[in-house]
């Protein structure tokens, strides 16, 4: 992994996204935007898609962003970006750039422009070879528009369109593997990351955005809103989830060297996350124990798989 700085350092950085804006409190995705701006001292350029970030973060005339930052819909932030660097290298042809330092290029989108509205354009621009970076803000929710369930969002988890109730448990469908997903389109680099391991996350950042070639990093995103839990714990959630390895830390190297990147001393169980959220509440009555017997199971097979995996090296 790439050396990277250290607290002092990180104070003295140049702020390149702001304070001011409208997250809600306790929203993990400051903590995430903040830390990927200052994990490079490279010039960039940034997309956003439609979402939380975009709508909290530049209220007209208003912005939080000190980077040359672009607003486009749900679904393109991957071909906005990925645009802008294609003009970047045809321009850099001409020998018409006015500036010799060379910037990288980052995009931004949460789960529902990730995991589903956005993913062909996302897929495409990986396809095509773009030297860029994809960054999704996974809080496993379209929480934007009102908590509707997306790709991202959990079994059992009770959202605006999988209610629990007297007949459903809440959503009833598996979180897709999105990061071998993208592993499968041969990047150079893909990892998983948690604003409560802010070094693994800074190392996985910066090693992204300056590996040559498509990368993708999937940020676990703790919503106090739509997760329901107090605002002054989104740390405390994101430590529960990396420790029950319901969301473990891992990177994947073209396409197929798999490494773990954070193993708990001590793993606690799957129910100790899922009490924590009220989104999870109706899980621990009687009839849906099931649901967190089955998950349990399943983080047990997946975080053994993810082991040999890395001892194979494939």
């Amino acid at each position: 992994m790439s050396d990277i700085k250290n607290l002092k350092q990180y104070s003295k950085a140049s702020e390149r996204f702001e304070g001011a804006n409208l997250l809600c409190p306790g929203c993990a995705h400051g903590i995430i935007v903040r830390e990927v701006l200052n994990a490079t001292n490279y010039p960039l350029l940034v997309a956003a898609s439609t979402g939380c970030l975009e709508v909290s973060t530049a209220v007209y005339p208003y912005t939080s962003w000190d980077v040359p930052w672009i607003h486009i819909g749900f679904e393109n932030s991957s071909t906005a970006i990925a645009g802008a660097e294609a003009m970047y290298k045809a321009l850099k042809r001409k020998g018409r750039l006015y500036n010799d330092k060379e910037p990288k290029f980052v995009a931004f989108g949460g789960d529902g422009s990730t995991y589903d509205i956005g993913f062909q354009f996302i897929s495409g621009c990986f396809e095509r070879g773009h030297d860029f970076t994809y960054v999704c803000l996974d809080n496993e929710v379209y929480a934007n528009t009102g908590g509707q369930r997306s790709g991202s969002t959990p079994i059992g988890a009770s959202t605006t369109t999988t209610p629990a109730g007297r007949i459903s448990y809440g959503k009833k469908d598996k979180k897709k593997d999105l990061l071998f997903i993208m592993a499968a389109h041969g990047s150079p680099y893909v990892a998983q990351v948690a604003p409560n391991k802010w070094k693994d996350m800074s190392k996985k950042i910066k090693t992204a955005i300056e590996t040559e070639g498509p990368t993708f990093i999937n940020a676990m995103s703790a919503c106090t809103t739509e997760w329901r839990f107090p605002a002054n714990q989104t740390i405390e959630m994101s430590d529960l989830a990396v420790d029950s390895l319901v969301f473990p830390l891992y990177e994947i190297i073209n396409g197929r060297e798999l490494r773990i990147t954070y193993r708990p001393k001590n793993v606690i169980p799957v129910r100790d996350y899922l009490g924590a959220q009220a989104r999870f509440k109706h899980l621990f009555k009687k009839e849906n124990e099931h649901i967190i017997e089955q998950w349990q199971k399943n983080v047990d097979e997946y975080w053994e798989y993810l082991q040999r995996r890395e001892e194979a090296k494939v």
